[in-house]
């Protein structure tokens, strides 16, 4: 039986063409610079940012600490989401390796933060104080593409303050995907206010591991040092690098069929009883129902060949959320029968 796993774009396998693009990487040593493939990743990724510079990591959790710790110091401290990655899942790093206290703020229905709290969280020059060095933004925000004039206003006043600017874009290749205009000019228009920019290439692009930080050349040294401090110096890297370079290359202009499956999805799902579904804007579907139903289905769908992510809270008191990622593994026909399997676990 074909298993259609929903819970993450994290799952998705290399393609043959990835794995034979792996195969034929040629290498070197790239804590030497010496390792062709990631050389000329880190450009391809550096131009298509729009920023001077680019680093390869193993993780995006590196990548997001990497870029934190580059640009602040220890008793420094970020403006972040509440519910944002950077703070809330990648096992409080800022805080315990970078010496950074992090300012969680609440965030809007669309994972921006009001720039009127972005502005009242920022600290005066006061010993009592940690220093406000940053402002991080993460997009998307559970499928959500933050506006552009958001971003730019948002950007605008944290460097009128002082403030850098750092970017989680683990999905913004999907924020890309979703906005009007050709793709490559809608992702440098997201990138171009931040400072620093990290990106992913082992969701929605497919690739095995690998994310990527783009920023000043100066501040991408001063990265690179963390890395290394973090463990994040590999050797014959080439081989991740080229599958990078394959996803880049091939996938990005099929994003927009993993958008065209979610909304197949919610729309299956919406017909079903007992199930509130929000439309979706990218690869996430958020489906509300009832603690019970949740955990019932949880139960029954692997049965089906259907594998959906943990419970989490749901929009009121009794009511469960489930996300459904749509990815490169996860074909139209797939869809219809996941939508089958949860009526017939219901």
């Amino acid at each position: 039986m074909r298993v259609i796993d929903l819970r993450s774009d994290t799952v998705t396998r290399p393609t043959p063409a990835m794995r034979a693009a792996m195969a034929a990487a040629e290498v070197g040593d790239d804590v030497y610079g010496e390792d062709p493939t990631v050389n000329a990743l880190q450009r391809q990724v550096a131009a298509m940012l729009g920023k001077e510079a680019a680093l390869f990591m193993p993780t995006g959790t590196q990548s997001n600490l990497c870029g934190l710790m580059a640009h602040c110091q220890r008793g420094d401290e970020y403006i972040v989401g509440q519910m944002a990655h950077t703070y809330r899942w990648e096992g409080g790093g800022a805080a315990v390796l970078g010496s950074i206290q992090p300012q969680p703020l609440l965030q809007q229905a669309d994972g921006s933060i009001a720039l009127a709290d972005i502005e009242a969280a920022i600290k005066p020059d006061d010993a009592h104080y940690a220093r406000t060095r940053l402002l991080a933004l993460e997009n998307t925000w559970g499928g959500h593409v933050l506006p552009l004039p958001y971003i730019e206003a948002a950007c605008a006043l944290a460097h009128g303050r002082g403030l850098a600017t750092h970017l989680d874009g683990a999905r913004v290749f999907n924020a890309a995907a979703a906005m009007a205009g050709p793709a490559d000019q809608a992702l440098l228009a997201i990138c171009r206010p931040f400072d620093t920019v990290s990106v992913c290439f082992s969701k929605g692009l497919g690739a095995p591991a690998g994310s990527a930080l783009a920023g000043p050349r100066e501040l991408m040294v001063r990265a690179n040092r963390v890395r290394k401090m973090l463990g994040g110096g590999m050797r014959q890297a080439g081989v991740l690098a080229a599958a990078a370079q394959h996803a880049l290359d091939h996938h990005l202009l099929r994003l927009v069929h993993d958008h065209d499956h979610a909304r197949l999805l919610a729309e299956g799902l919406r017909a079903l009883r007992g199930l509130t579904v929000a439309e979706p804007q990218t690869n996430i579907v958020f489906v509300d129902l009832s603690a019970d139903q949740a955990v019932l289905l949880q139960a029954r769908l692997p049965a089906l060949g259907v594998l959906v992510g943990a419970v989490s809270g749901g929009a009121g008191p009794g009511l469960a959320r489930l996300r459904l990622v749509t990815h490169l593994d996860v074909s139209g026909d797939d869809v219809t029968q996941a939508v089958a399997a949860f009526a017939q676990a219901m």
